[in-house]
């Protein structure tokens, strides 16, 4: 029951952290991510659980930042440094839990946080060579936090060689009413040259946002790819 509880309040502090960044980016105003999780049994446990909230969201818990080029706060830098090394990825991680630990490292540096000598020390990315067209969607979904302006990994580039399998992707999570994957899919498939014209990627992201928008996590990535396409500051 205790376990239960806490995945329960972490389920929340994330969907909180969420909404959050969904509004910084919607009105460009403010965001703080060094507010502490509510909810939580005290101010150390409120911690904790903020940094597993952090850990959770990844690179996008400072998403703002980097999108609209606002300079982060030093609370912030600390609090995504903490969540860096509070949670490092064990060994036998999968491929996506390295390359998202990588991903917030990489944010870390970019957003001018204390220097971490291994951010450039990519993990492997041969899980995803000779991936099919639905792997590949699937993968990049999870690592939609990667699809950043300016990005150049492993990952970046085996999304810019397959286009055509991300936009037919796209189209197959819409159809099966899988907006998160579809919403990561499309924030992949606006910083990619080739994408077919008779995708209507605009018209997806909107019909995406109306449905699935109702969960942060789909209105997050529809919001990163509206701010990408329609050339805000980025």
């Amino acid at each position: 029951m205790e376990q239960s509880g806490t995945s329960t309040r972490l389920a929340d502090a994330v969907q909180g952290l969420t909404s959050e960044l969904v509004s910084a980016l919607r009105s460009g105003g403010p965001f703080g991510l060094a507010a502490g999780a509510p909810g939580a049994d005290g101010p150390e446990a409120a911690d904790r659980l903020a940094l597993a909230a952090v850990r959770v969201v990844g690179a996008d818990a400072v998403l703002p930042s980097v999108l609209r080029r606002t300079p982060a706060g030093p609370d912030d830098l600390a609090v995504l440094s903490a969540a860096v090394h509070a949670y490092p990825p064990p060994s036998d991680a999968s491929p996506t839990s390295a390359w998202s630990h990588w991903a917030m490292r990489r944010a870390l540096s970019r957003l001018g946080g204390a220097p971490d000598a291994t951010h450039d020390a990519e993990p492997g990315a041969a899980w995803l060579d000779g991936a099919t067209w639905q792997s590949l969607t699937h993968q990049l979904a999870v690592l939609a936090p990667l699809a950043v302006p300016g990005e150049d990994c492993a990952v970046t580039r085996v999304a810019r060689e397959r286009p055509a399998d991300v936009a037919r992707g796209f189209v197959r999570a819409v159809r099966r009413r899988d907006w998160l994957q579809a919403a990561g899919a499309g924030r992949w498939l606006v910083l990619l040259d080739g994408v077919p014209d008779t995708l209507g990627l605009e018209a997806g992201l909107a019909f995406v946002a109306q449905l699935g928008g109702a969960d942060p996590r789909v209105a997050l990535q529809v919001e990163a790819a509206r701010l990408m396409r329609t050339g805000a500051p980025v």
